[in-house]
């Protein structure tokens, strides 16, 4: 036989017109084709490393906050440094840097 006739033959093939069809349906039609799904998962995934980031920072502050009720001077050194308080005599001097 005839390569070229088989091919044919295949391709008038009522079952593979179904299937060829049906693929084709599902990957770009369907509302949930595969390029939507690889869109969900790359969300999923920036989603996950942000929950890490913010998990990360919790306990960054749940450390910060157990040290400042433990220590008066832990109080006296973060109101210093991030709200630039001071004592009545002192002077304050604040330097930024320049980028």
């Amino acid at each position: 036989m005839n390569p070229l006739h088989t091919l044919i033959q295949i391709l008038k093939n009522r079952y593979f017109i179904v299937g060829a069809t049906f693929i084709i349906w599902m990957s770009f039609f369907d509302p949930k084709d595969w390029g939507l799904i690889y869109e969900r998962k790359t969300k999923l995934q920036n989603l996950e490393n942000t929950e890490a980031e913010l998990k990360k920072k919790i306990s960054q502050t749940k450390n910060e906050l157990n040290s400042l009720k433990s220590s008066a001077l832990t109080v006296e050194r973060y109101a210093r440094e991030k709200y630039m308080m001071k004592k009545d005599n002192e002077d304050l001097f604040i330097v930024q840097e320049s980028e």
